[in-house]
């Protein structure tokens, strides 16, 4: 699925909010990666990543399947998403200096405190797969969970689809000496000459 630069750009930078509650005190459902975006954001634009991180984003999301799906109330990968996070892998050890982030979803069913923990423990079981498999831990950054708050199909009724984690490329690794020069082209340039070179 082609991703459009204003809706990637959107999701480079937004920063998610839980709904609030009632008696609920605040603090009490900690985003683990709300408050550091604006200043990711801000750092992106100021040392001229933005738009390599626009590109590689946007490979990432038309090369690999960036999505994975869970059964009910479950944090378990079975054979198909470990295909898909393998194939993760793969393409994330093509670019050293590349940092990726995920994302936790869960459907509607439970409540909202609950959803955000299952949806962190799914970030946070996809990320010790892909480390597992070969991928730096300083490459994924915080994982995020998003809780029930950004269902693909919209219902209250169990839903596998809303049951998933996805992963996004969410910067530059800073003390990779390529980037530590500033040479963001060249990590993108690289990679597209060795891929015409496998694809000839």
């Amino acid at each position: 699925m082609q991703v459009s630069r204003r809706a990637l750009m959107v999701g480079l930078v937004a920063t998610p909010l839980a709904a609030c509650t009632t008696g609920v005190e605040i603090g009490s459902e900690l985003d683990e990666g709300a408050f550091g975006n604006p200043t990711a954001n801000n750092i992106l634009v100021q040392s001229g990543q933005l738009p390599y991180v626009i590109d590689l984003a946007e490979r990432f999301a038309s090369e690999v399947p960036s999505t994975v799906t869970f059964d009910f109330n479950s944090t378990h990968l079975d054979g198909r998403a470990r295909a898909v996070l393998l194939r993760q892998a793969d393409w994330i050890g093509q670019f050293p200096e590349a940092a990726f982030r995920v994302f936790g979803h869960t459907d509607r069913v439970g409540s909202e405190a609950s959803n955000r923990r299952l949806g962190l423990r799914r970030a946070r079981t996809v990320v010790a797969f892909l480390i597992r498999n070969g991928v730096p831990r300083n490459r994924l950054r915080a994982v995020v969970s998003e809780g029930e708050t950004q269902p693909l199909i919209d219902t209250t009724e169990r839903e596998r689809q809303n049951r998933r984690t996805v992963t996004e490329v969410s910067g530059f690794w800073q003390q990779h000496p390529t980037v530590m020069n500033g040479q963001y082209g060249e990590v993108v340039h690289r990679e597209f000459i060795e891929s015409a070179g496998r694809a000839s």
